[in-house]
């Protein structure tokens, strides 16, 4: 019984971590950034949609839309206050900008924590779920919300692939990934297209971190275990790989939802680093990622 659980609940959260790590993963293909924020983006809309569907009283439809706007304006603020500064900074060598973004981001993502735990304290939030009550598959109660987030994060992919491979705009974001000196010969402004990704990114993480505070819920605890999950996943499946970061999403959900029944909640993120210490030994590149 306990193993169909791990099979449910696996699914669930494989799939909230898969539409994260696509937005993460976009913009590292893009814009060669890794947003070491992508937890406390994920939280802070979590936290929105919980502030104004229960304290504020806008409802569970409103409230969630509230949070998913607000992971997208997160975003965008991340972009512009922290990223684009330092890449347009003179002061700062070329080859040290990655670092510095590294950096920023993680900064960047410690005060939102803080700004999280001081207006809204360090207590987990549930968001109302979207659709209540339970079902039963083969013995085992499970909430309609869970397969609703399983649902709505599968869709949300299949959307994002058909945007990417069918639309012209899709198009062009997949090709700044493969050549951005192309893309800016053809006339395109690479600048307008980091601003599309880091939008698109913020409505990625807006949503994941809703359903993720209707399934689990949260607290500004939450950030760094996201980030480390985020992390893991997308250097598992190989940077920049879509298909990658899908199974590297998968194989990191199930080992958390394994650790948290079989062994303890508080390590649910312990194997998931070690397989990706071993994985960075053994094959550097990832799953999928090019040599």
């Amino acid at each position: 019984m306990i193993g169909l659980q791990i099979l449910v609940d696996g699914f669930a959260i494989s799939a909230l971590y898969a539409l994260g790590a696509m937005g993460f993963t976009l913009i590292f293909g893009v814009s060669g950034v890794l947003n070491l924020s992508h937890g406390a983006l994920m939280v802070t809309a979590a936290v929105a949609a919980w502030a104004a569907s229960a304290q504020y009283g806008f409802g569970s439809y409103a409230g969630a839309a509230i949070g998913v706007l607000c992971g997208l304006v997160g975003a965008l603020v991340t972009y512009f206050a922290v990223v684009a500064p330092i890449e347009r900074s003179k002061a700062i060598p070329r080859a040290e900008k990655e670092i510095f973004v590294l950096t920023g981001t993680l900064l960047w993502g410690i005060m939102i924590q803080q700004l999280v735990a001081y207006f809204y304290t360090d207590n987990p939030k549930t968001v109302l779920p979207l659709i209540e009550g339970v079902v039963e598959l083969a013995g085992v109660r499970t909430p309609r919300n869970e397969l609703f987030t399983a649902l709505v994060c599968w869709v949300v992919i299949a959307l994002l692939w058909a945007f990417v491979n069918k639309a012209r705009a899709g198009k062009v974001l997949l090709a700044a990934s493969m050549n951005p000196r192309g893309v800016t010969l053809l006339g395109h402004d690479m600048g307008r297209i980091y601003i599309a990704v880091w939008a698109i990114y913020g409505l990625l993480a807006g949503i994941a971190g809703v359903l993720l505070g209707m399934f689990l819920g949260v607290s500004s605890y939450s950030v760094g275990p996201l980030t480390a999950s985020a992390f893991s996943i997308v250097v598992l499946g190989g940077l920049g790989s879509v298909t990658g970061s899908l199974i590297a999403a998968y194989v990191v959900g199930y080992l958390e939802t394994a650790t948290a029944y079989l062994v303890s909640p508080a390590y649910r993120v312990i194997p998931a680093l070690l397989l990706l210490v071993a994985v960075m030994y053994l094959r550097p590149q990832g799953f999928l990622g090019r040599r």
